[in-house]
């Protein structure tokens, strides 16, 4: 047992809709209550807007909508993580976060074929948890390179304001 989780990697659960996702917790600078962001023109519906987050502009990411899930709204346990990525930091908006836990290596299996594509690139893995399957993403691919350069002039105006 102590062995499995040496080998383990810390997660943070969180809920969109019914379903489970979670990510390294490595990667998570901080949870905040959800604030509204501040729109800016031109940037893909996902984008919710910006937020100034220790004086850095970062885009909000809209999970929901990103993956093309119903979008209900924010509500009382809606809550924004800030990821720490290997470029820059960037904020998603999720309905809840749950709880931190580890998950051993052998745990996480490869996702199935058919997650191949745009959904699938932000993968890490699947998992259980009490039952349920958790979609373990990878924090440093939730913004593609061509997202990165169609958001720079937005950011760069953002910040300016």
């Amino acid at each position: 047992m102590n062995e499995q989780l040496a080998d383990a990697t810390r997660i943070v659960t969180f809920r969109l809709g019914p379903d489970l996702f979670a990510a390294d917790i490595a990667a998570v600078e901080r949870v905040l209550k959800y604030e509204t962001p501040r729109g800016i023109p031109n940037v893909p519906a996902w984008i919710e807007g910006v937020i100034e987050y220790q004086g850095r502009v970062v885009p909000v990411i809209d999970l929901r909508r990103r993956f093309e899930l119903a979008h209900d709204g924010a509500g009382t346990h809606t809550r924004m993580i800030v990821f720490s990525t290997e470029t820059e930091l960037v904020a998603v908006v999720v309905d809840a976060v749950l709880d931190v836990r580890a998950l051993p290596e052998s745990e996480l299996a490869e996702p199935p074929a058919f997650f191949r594509g745009l959904a699938g690139a932000y993968l890490r893995g699947l998992a259980r948890r009490d039952g349920e399957l958790v979609v373990v993403l990878d924090a440093n691919r939730l913004l593609s390179s061509r997202d990165r350069l169609a958001l720079e002039p937005a950011l760069r105006a953002g910040s300016d304001a």
